[in-house]
């Protein structure tokens, strides 16, 4: 693979990455991708010199009684192994968290010579670190709604992507990492950040990447404004593009939709994304669908918007805008949730770190991903956009998407687990395609 700035034509390889609960069911026709456990661990399998991980949560290592029930939660248990074996071998693991007290960093740090940087978040933003992503000697790469913990790799539905042998965009990445970095200890928020930290490419100046034959443009977007240096796409920014060049449909999978400012002295409205939405049905015939998650802190005030969104279409031709609940939620733990975070459109895919809501985008801090068909390519392979197009379809027609009624609140209840099948492996219906790789080496995906 070679990445080559003069020309800015990258040829790379990217993978969508997925968990999915081994007792959740989706019909038999349905397409699965690369196993998030499988991708972060070929991350490890490339790593030389460096790997840089960012992420909000650290508890890889359920205890005893929770593998009991729970026994594929031995895949944490493996990557945090994985990680505790990189001195050995010569590489460098550094570690960026918000304020967050995890016994595995502490041992990380003390035993197996990892650096562990916090960021304070409560005196810079009074927010919290969100972004979830990992940086492989500045090369390959891992974003997505996943965390380090058990429960992502094992209960809980997560989607990222990983590229490979791509260093520009990597780069781009490793400079939100260095921004954390620089954090530590710090209670103010520096009025100038340092050239080296202004970004390759951005909304306005993409970079493009050569995948299966097919030119997509791309870059890396970062939350919230005070965190965006120069010339660096916020990831609202991102978003809001993504919705106005869409022509046809836009799809969102997320855990939750509230466009209200809570963190104002008095909460009020927040346009931002939800005004774009509306000017995306009325005036441009959009096709919208939202999968929210149905879990127990879902904010009533939900249902009043996505009924308000809906009622723009009645009696309107050529508007459309459906809405439907992800519940599959089975215990306190979040077991069963859709933890996904993406938007894709006819021309684009956003994979981020955050929840569209008002104070998120203000306080919170995150980092996405934006992947786009440039306007004068017509001829597709499959790509990362048609794929995760085929995800939230596979969601969007399951079992477990319920359609919202108009005034009618859905009930957001556990269910009965079924605990013989987590003995099973996740992913069972995964088979790779013609060329891909057998779960030993995922370089050649694409």
């Amino acid at each position: 693979m070679v990445c080559v700035f003069a020309f800015t034509i990258f040829l790379h390889s990217i993978v969508l990455v997925e968990n999915i609960p081994a007792d959740m069911l989706f019909s038999d026709d349905s397409a699965f991708h690369l196993p998030l456990s499988t991708g972060l661990n070929s991350l490890l399998d490339k790593a030389r010199v460096a790997v840089e991980i960012v992420s909000p949560v650290w508890f890889l290592s359920p205890s005893d009684y929770v593998s009991s029930f729970y026994p594929a939660a031995g895949q944490g248990r493996a990557l945090l192994s994985r990680l505790q074996g990189l001195k050995d071998k010569g590489i460098q693991l550094k570690i960026s968290t918000g304020d967050f007290d995890s016994a595995e960093l502490k041992t990380l740090a003390d035993n197996h010579g990892a650096e562990v940087h916090k960021v304070n978040m409560t005196a810079l933003t009074g927010g919290f670190l969100e972004s979830s992503f990992w940086v492989v000697d500045r090369k390959h790469f891992y974003i997505g709604s996943a965390s380090m913990d058990w429960r992502s790799l094992t209960t809980r539905k997560e989607l990222g992507v990983v590229v490979y042998d791509c260093k520009p965009l990597a780069l781009d990445l490793h400079k939100v990492f260095s921004l954390y970095w620089g954090l530590q200890h710090k209670t103010f928020i520096p009025t100038f950040w340092s050239k080296r930290l202004f970004p390759f490419f951005s909304k306005g100046k993409p970079g493009s990447l050569l995948v299966n034959q097919t030119k997509v443009e791309t870059y890396i977007s970062s939350s919230p404004d005070v965190f965006t240096t120069k010339d660096r796409s916020s990831d609202l920014e991102a978003i809001s593009a993504v919705i106005q060049q869409a022509r046809h449909f836009i799809y969102i999978s997320i855990i939750d939709y509230l466009p209200v400012d809570s963190f104002a002295s008095v909460p009020r409205y927040w346009s931002r994304i939800d005004g774009l939405l509306r000017e995306a049905l009325i005036l441009r015939n959009v096709h919208v669908r939202l999968l929210i998650s149905c879990w127990e802190e879902t904010h009533p005030l939900t249902f009043n918007f996505i009924w308000s969104l809906k009622s723009l279409c009645m009696e309107q031709a050529n508007c459309s805008l459906e809405a439907k609940f992800f519940n599959a939620q089975r215990d306190s733990s979040l077991s069963g949730m859709n933890h996904n975070r993406f938007m894709v459109t006819d021309k684009a895919v956003y994979i981020g770190n955050l929840d569209w809501v008002g104070k998120e985008f203000t306080y919170n801090a995150g980092a996405g991903l934006v992947i786009s068909h440039p306007a004068n390519v017509t001829e597709r392979n499959s790509t990362v956009v048609e794929q995760l197009q085929a995800v939230f379809k596979r969601d969007w027609f399951s079992r477990y998407a319920n359609t919202i009624q108009t005034n009618k609140i859905p009930v957001c209840s556990k269910q009965q687990i079924n605990k013989s099948v987590l003995f099973k492996p996740s992913h069972r219906n995964y088979e790779p395609l013609p060329g891909q790789h057998d779960g030993n080496s995922v370089t050649e995906l694409l």
